[in-house]
C-alpha cells in the first residue's frame, strides 16, 4: 500500500523538528546558565592570598589582618596575609599582577604601589592602570600638618604668610625623597606658591626625632604618629590634609578650610586583584571586603587610628585610583623628581 505524502503533512513534520530544535537549544542555555551559576558559587574552592607590600607590624599589615579575618568567614576559606616587602613596594604589586586573574591572589594596594612609584620611576615592572582590576577602597588616611613650638604659626594661613615672608629659610622634613609625606609637601608648596626647602631622612623614625628636636621644623606626616607628641606640646597641629576632618580629631581643620581650596593628600588602602579576574569573582570580594570595612569593630579601629573608613565601589576606586595617579604625575613633573 503506497502512502501519499501532501503538502500539509510535510508543514507538519517541518513545524515539529523546528520545535524539537528550539527546545534543544533552550535546555542547553539553561544547563550553561545553571552550569556559570554553580561556578561562581563555588568561588573560592581554596585559601586566599592577601599580598602586602609592606613588613607585618605596619600599617597596611594591621588593615589587611583585620579584612582578612572578618572575610574569611563569609567566604569559607581561609584568608592568608603573605608580606612581600622590597622594592618600596613593587616586588608584592609584581606579583599579584602576573598571577592567574582568578580571585585567589589580592593585593592590599595604597598609594606608593599604585600611584607614586609608578610615576617616579623609570622601570616599573607593571602598569597600575591596566595591569589591576579595583576591588573597593578601604579607607584613607590623612596627613597631620604639625610644625616645631619654636615656630610662631597656629593656622596654615599664618604658616603661609610665615614662608612667604623668609622664602627658602623654611625646612621641611620628610620619610625620603619621593615617600607620600615628600610629595603632599610638595603639592602643598606648589598650592600656595611658597618656598621651602626639603630635608628628605630615612624613614620616619628619623624624621620624628628631627622634628621633635627643632632641626627640622615642619612636617606633613601621619596623625598616628604625631598625635603623641602633639598632645605633650613637643609639636603643634594645624590641619589635616584629607577632604573632611578626622572623626577622631574633629578639632582640627582640614587644610582645604584653612585656606587651600581643594588640597587633599595623604595614604589610602585598597584591594585589587590582577586584570581579567571575572567580575562574579570581583563583585563576591566586594560585597565581603565592604560588609567587614563597614562593621562597628573595624570601624572604630580604624577611626581610632584617625583613619577613615570608605568601602567604596570597584567604579569609585577605579576612578579614585586614575584620579591619583594623574595628580601625582603633575606634582612628579613639575618637582622634577625621579627615582633610578
Amino acid at each position: 500500500m503506497q502512502y501519499a505524502i501532501t503538502y500539509g503533512d510535510v508543514e507538519g513534520q517541518t513545524r515539529q523538528k523546528c520545535i524539537r530544535w528550539a527546545l534543544a537549544v533552550s535546555i542547553a542555555a539553561v544547563s550553561a546558565g545553571s552550569s556559570t551559576g554553580a561556578n561562581a558559587q563555588a568561588y573560592p574552592t581554596k585559601p586566599v592570598r592577601l599580598i602586602v607590600a609592606q613588613p607585618p607590624g605596619g600599617g597596611n599589615d594591621t588593615i589587611a589582618r583585620m579584612i582578612s579575618e572578618r572575610i574569611a568567614k563569609p567566604l569559607k576559606q581561609q584568608v592568608v596575609v603573605d608580606n612581600r616587602p622590597g622594592a618600596s613596594g613593587l616586588v608584592a604589586a609584581e606579583l599579584v599582577s602576573k598571577s592567574p586573574p582568578d580571585g585567589y591572589t589580592l593585593l592590599l594596594g595604597n598609594a606608593a604601589t599604585l600611584t607614586i612609584i609608578p610615576n617616579l620611576q623609570k622601570k616599573v615592572p607593571y602598569d597600575a592602570l591596566r595591569d589591576f582590576e579595583a576591588v573597593s577602597l578601604i579607607a584613607s588616611a590623612p596627613m597631620l600638618v604639625v610644625v616645631h613650638p619654636s615656630v610662631p604659626v597656629r593656622t596654615i594661613k599664618e604658616l603661609i604668610a610665615f614662608a612667604k615672608a623668609r622664602p627658602g629659610e623654611l625646612n621641611y622634613a620628610s620619610n625620603g625623597v619621593g615617600s607620600s609625606t615628600h610629595l603632599a609637601t610638595e603639592l602643598f608648596r606648589q598650592m600656595t606658591s611658597i618656598n621651602i626647602v626639603h630635608v628628605p631622612y630615612k624613614g620616619l623614625a628619623q624624621a620624628m626625632t628631627g622634628l621633635v628636636s627643632g632641626q627640622v621644623p615642619l612636617m606633613f606626616s601621619s596623625a598616628v604618629a604625631m598625635m603623641p607628641h602633639v598632645r605633650n606640646q613637643r609639636l603643634r597641629a594645624l590641619a589635616m590634609t584629607g577632604e573632611k576632618r578626622s572623626a577622631a580629631i574633629p578639632e582640627i581643620p582640614t587644610v582645604a578650610e584653612a585656606g587651600v581650596a581643594g588640597f587633599s593628600a595623604g595614604s589610602w588602602y585598597g584591594v585589587v586583584v590582577p586584570a581579567g579576574t571575572p567580575r562574579g569573582v570581583v563583585d563576591t570580594l566586594h560585597r565581603e571586603i565592604v560588609a567587614a570595612t563597614k562593621s562597628q569593630e573595624i570601624t572604630d579601629r580604624l577611626v581610632h587610628e584617625a583613619i577613615i573608613p570608605i568601602a567604596s565601589t570597584p567604579e569609585d576606586f577605579t576612578k579614585h585610583i586614575r584620579t591619583e595617579f594623574a595628580r601625582v604625575a603633575k606634582v612628579v613633573k613639575i618637582s622634577n623628581l625621579q627615582v633610578d
